[in-house]
C-alpha cells in the first residue's frame, strides 16, 4: 500500500524537465471505473447565477468526453474481467442547502457527496459513479494541510475506497489558469481528474508509477483539442508518450 499517493493537479509549472525516472505505470490490483458514470455537483448559489453559462458547459463537455476518443485511449488500461469503456453524465445538481464559506474542506466535501447521496439529491452510488465537486470563484479547498492555488488545481480521491469523487476549485488564480482562459482551464483539470479517477480510483490502488504517479501526473499542462474541448494529454504505457 503506497502512503500518500499523488492524486492531485499540480500548479502550472511553466516549461517542465522531463522525468528522472522514466515513467510506466503498473497494476496494483484495485477497482477501476469500467464504464465511468460522472455526476457533476455545483456547490453554490454562484452556480444559478453569474457562473450558470460556465456550468452549462461543464456539462456539455463531459456529455461530449465521455463518448470521446478520449476515453478510447484509456482502453490499453483494462484488466482481464474490466473493460474500461465510454462513460455518461449520470447527473447533475447544483447545491445551495448549505453554502461554502471561503474555505471548504476535504471532509466538508465527503460530507457534500455523502449527505446528497443520503438525501437523493444526488444519485446513489454504484461501481463506477464519479461525483464531480465544482466550487464557486473564491473558495479555496484544503486538503492534507495545503491549499488550492497555492499547491494544487483539483484532486481526486475515495470514501472508503467505494465512493468516488473529485474536486474542481475555480480557477481564479493564475497558478491553475497557466495561459488558459477558465473554460479551457477547467475543462483540461476536469480530464486530469476523470482518466486518473478512471485508471487509478482508490489512489495508488489501480494504475500507479511510484516516482511519477497517476496517468495524469505524467503529462501536467501538456493539452490537445478533442473536438473543440480542451483537454489534458494523458501517458500511455504502449506508446511510452503523453498522447
Amino acid at each position: 500500500m503506497i502512503a500518500q499517493p499523488i492524486r492531485i493537479v499540480p500548479l502550472h509549472p511553466g516549461p517542465a524537465a522531463a522525468p528522472v525516472t522514466p515513467p510506466h505505470l503498473t497494476y496494483r490490483g484495485g477497482p477501476l471505473l469500467s464504464a465511468v458514470q460522472v455526476v457533476t455537483a455545483f456547490w453554490g448559489a454562484e452556480w444559478l447565477a453569474d457562473e450558470a453559462p460556465l456550468l452549462t458547459q461543464i456539462n456539455d463537455f463531459f456529455l461530449f468526453i465521455l463518448d470521446s476518443p478520449l476515453m478510447d485511449q484509456l482502453a490499453e488500461y483494462s484488466v482481464p474481467g474490466t473493460q474500461i469503456e465510454h462513460g455518461s453524465l449520470a447527473g447533475t445538481a447544483i447545491v445551495t442547502d448549505t453554502q461554502p464559506g471561503s474555505t471548504v474542506t476535504d471532509a466538508d466535501v465527503k460530507n457534500l457527496i455523502n449527505n446528497g447521496i443520503a438525501s437523493a439529491k444526488l444519485p446513489t452510488s454504484t461501481a463506477n459513479s464519479l461525483y464531480v465537486v465544482y466550487l464557486p470563484p473564491g473558495v479555496i479547498v484544503e486538503m492534507d494541510g495545503q491549499d488550492s492555488c497555492s499547491a494544487f488545481c483539483g484532486y481526486h480521491d475515495s470514501i472508503a475506497g467505494a465512493i468516488h469523487y473529485a474536486v474542481m476549485p475555480y480557477p481564479d488564480c493564475s497558478g491553475c489558469v497557466g495561459d488558459l482562459h477558465v473554460l479551457d482551464a477547467l475543462t483540461s483539470t476536469s480530464s486530469h481528474e476523470l482518466c486518473e479517477a478512471v485508471t487509478d480510483p482508490v489512489p495508488g490502488q489501480g494504475w500507479y508509477d511510484d516516482a511519477n504517479g497517476e496517468i495524469g501526473d505524467i503529462c501536467s499542462w501538456k493539452t490537445k483539442k478533442v473536438g473543440s474541448w480542451t483537454v489534458q494529454m494523458e501517458w500511455s504505457n504502449k506508446q511510452s508518450a503523453c498522447i
